[in-house]
């Protein structure tokens, strides 16, 4: 056990999810990452486990695992999350393994991982839940019918958590990002046609890195900001002031 604060990142082994991981070993947490690929996520947190995001008794166990380990956990991000294959497109053309694919990661995962580590949280009488959602979850994406509404739901699962948990001395918020540069996003980003469509549509002029979400998620977790709940943190470059 440690008197240190503790964060469980999901998603922790690449892209968005790895860099919030660095990010907070360098504020000083003790960081703990859970991971489809627990080697690639132990090179960046303290401790890493095989987990899928999914599967109820895994994230229980996972959790149970950090808790047994550090004692607590004081921050949980739910960063594990996928946008669906190029099948998941509009709402008529979606197959629905697809739709439920989707939403069975960015909903179900969060879903699972807040209801595993909440009832330490409230034992202890404080605790902060952050959700990597993003701006599809406050704009639609074109052809996108299942991940926005996925994201959508990531957001005000946060919210819903805020408004339940507050009084227990517990506050949640999303991350909503906007085009950022990831493995995820590679294949459209590193086509420089494509990359330039994204581009024309961010008033900064460029697509964000992961560290530059990983600065939003340092700020919210650093107990800095303790009034904040509820709250969708946008970081798209002006994206959505269009």
């Amino acid at each position: 056990m440690t008197a240190e604060r503790v964060a469980l990142v999901t998603g922790g082994a690449s892209g968005i999810g790895r860099a919030i991981c660095a990010r907070l070993r360098e504020d000083g947490l003790q960081v703990a990452a859970v991971d489809l690929k627990p080697d690639a996520a132990a090179e960046v947190a303290m401790f890493a486990r095989g987990c899928d995001v999914t599967d109820e008794s895994d994230v229980d166990s996972a959790v149970a695992a950090v808790l047994d380990r550090f004692g607590a956990i004081d921050v949980l991000v739910n960063n594990a999350g996928i946008t669906g294959s190029q099948a998941a497109t509009t709402c008529h053309e979606t197959p629905v393994e697809e739709w439920d694919r989707v939403h069975t990661v960015n909903v179900r995962g969060p879903f699972l991982a807040s209801r595993a580590v909440l009832p330490s949280m409230v034992a202890r009488g404080s605790g902060h839940v952050i959700n990597i959602a993003s701006i599809a979850g406050l704009v639609a994406f074109p052809g996108r019918c299942a991940y926005t509404a996925s994201k959508g739901a990531a957001l005000m699962l946060a919210k819903s958590i805020a408004v339940d948990y507050a009084a227990a001395g517990i506050r949640a918020n999303a991350v909503c990002p906007g085009m950022v540069y990831t493995p995820m996003t590679s294949w459209r980003l590193d086509q420089p046609a494509l990359r330039t469509q994204v581009e024309d549509r961010i008033p900064v002029g460029r697509v964000a890195t992961p560290d530059e979400i990983a600065d939003a998620v340092s700020v919210l977790a650093s107990g800095r900001m303790s009034y904040v709940t509820g709250h969708a943190l946008v970081i798209d470059g002006g994206m959505t002031a269009l």
